[in-house]
């Protein structure tokens, strides 16, 4: 009886707690029917997320949005990802317990926007860092930590993490088996990627 009643629990707290719906509202209040964010990811600093439509958000991710966080449209962002859009642990270091009561800026804060761009991909358990400029079509591989300008199309790894290819040898691939998906490619990446790169 325990053991059924232990199983009845689990799929009531995850059909009640961990279910994704479609729908969210974006930092203007606008309606992004298409954009789901999983209960379970922690969202601090709501008010500097600028989120599109079509944008996923998978289960336990942590985003720290103070300084601001663009989230361009068809991002998906899996599971375990950290953004932070600040960070103190160098502060922290250099005044000891002092930082609780420092005044003014703290020497060696890092605080500075992120952007994710249009049908990028961020891999499990990878950190995005302040500042990170991510252009638009690219792939964070899982467990990669991501600092600095990253190049539209771009495939990273790493950390620090280094590209290490461009998406759209691939895509180049399916869209010769797919020829249908050019117009839909051509509307957010702009162009079409070179069959004989």
């Amino acid at each position: 009886m325990r053991a059924i009643l232990n199983r009845c629990r689990r799929l009531l707290w995850r059909s009640l707690f961990y279910r994704m719906v479609f729908g969210e509202r974006g930092a203007r209040g606008e309606y992004l029917p298409h954009t789901r964010v999983a209960p379970s990811t922690c969202i601090d600093g709501e008010s500097g997320l600028r989120l599109a439509d079509h944008v996923f958000i998978g289960q336990f991710n942590f985003i720290d949005a103070t300084a601001g966080l663009d989230i361009e449209e068809g991002v998906q962002i899996t599971n375990f990802v950290s953004i932070v859009t600040h960070s103190s642990h160098r502060s922290i270091r250099l005044l000891g317990r002092a930082y609780v009561e420092h005044t003014g800026p703290p020497p060696g804060y890092l605080k500075a926007p992120i952007r994710i761009g249009a049908y990028s991909f961020v891999g499990p358990h990878s950190l995005i860092e302040s500042g990170a400029n991510i252009g638009k079509g690219c792939v964070i591989c899982a467990y990669s930590q991501v600092r600095g300008e990253v190049p539209d199309f771009a495939i990273m790894q790493g950390q620090p993490a280094v590209q290490i290819g461009d998406v759209r040898h691939r895509d180049a691939e399916l869209l010769g088996r797919y020829p249908w998906m050019a117009a839909h490619y051509e509307a957010w990446a702009g162009e079409l990627p070179d069959l004989h790169r």
